[in-house]
């Protein structure tokens, strides 16, 4: 759909009551939510709306950054639930897609019924780290301009953060690169430049203000992220936080029916 200017993929799963908006990390796209949504007990009950993220698989990738800021994104997004009649969600992000989650839920409060964050974190709370973290960014975004995306893909398959991912099944391993390489060469050096964990305003001092009820998950292996999440706890009131055994960074690829049913449980109480 047209929304300011820009073709967003957008693809309904589902003609339950509950909508849920899945927002998916960097590299992915809306698609890599199906195995973990087919873990979802009484699937039946919810309408699963699966966005694209800007420049990310079939929606539009920008020829300029300041396109994918975090506040233009978060009137898309409003636009989108406009354009679908939706005033009420249930909200999951994952990693990039918890961050773009957790901004919407501070920013438009009255929209948003029950979060769910994998993996993710509410930005950096110090400018030094801000900007070191932009300056980071830039390299890897000139990485992928110069190298192309298949050069990006490969290195990005192979860092710490993914490791665990190595011991699935080696089709699962083709279909999760075979998305990656889906994308666009602008759309991810963009999508760092304009929306990356440094450019973003952080939402640690928001924390304490949201009143929806709030899952946290982090894989036992994924150390850095279970520490943001034991620390997203102590601030947000009802919040409750869920270590995952045998599972990193990506949760719901790595574990997606045990996954799937722990979240279910959580939006169906």
């Amino acid at each position: 759909m047209e929304i300011n200017g820009v073709y967003y993929h957008v693809e309904k799963i589902g003609d339950g009551a509950h909508h849920v908006l899945m927002m998916h990390g960097f590299t992915g796209s809306g698609r890599s939510f199906q195995d973990f949504i087919n873990g979802f007990e009484n699937k039946e009950d919810y309408t699963f709306i699966l966005v694209d993220q800007l420049g990310h698989g079939k929606t539009d990738a920008p020829a300029h950054h300041d396109r994918y800021r975090m506040e233009k994104v978060l009137v898309d997004l409003r636009a989108i639930l406009d354009r679908l009649n939706i005033s009420s969600v249930f909200i999951y992000g994952y990693s990039m897609g918890g961050r773009v989650a957790l901004s919407f839920t501070v920013a438009y409060p009255e929209l948003v019924s029950k979060l769910v964050l994998e993996s993710a974190s509410p930005g950096l709370e110090e400018m030094e780290d801000r900007n070191a973290r932009i300056k980071a960014d830039e390299r890897l975004a000139e990485r992928i301009e110069i190298d192309g995306v298949k050069s990006f893909v490969d290195f990005w398959t192979d860092i710490p953060l993914f490791q665990s991912q190595k011991s699935l099944p080696f089709v699962k391993q083709e279909s999760i690169y075979q998305q990656r390489m889906d994308n666009s060469p602008v759309g991810l050096a963009n999508s760092l430049r304009g929306l990356g964990t440094g450019v973003q305003p952080s939402n640690w001092n928001c924390l304490k203000k949201i009143e929806c009820p709030v899952f946290l998950a982090a894989g036992e292996w994924d150390e850095k992220f279970v520490l943001i999440a034991q620390e997203m706890k102590k601030r947000i009131e009802k919040s409750v936080f869920l270590k995952i055994s045998g599972a990193g960074h990506a949760i719901h690829v790595e574990q997606p029916r045990k996954f799937g049913k722990i979240v279910s449980e959580f939006l169906s109480n």
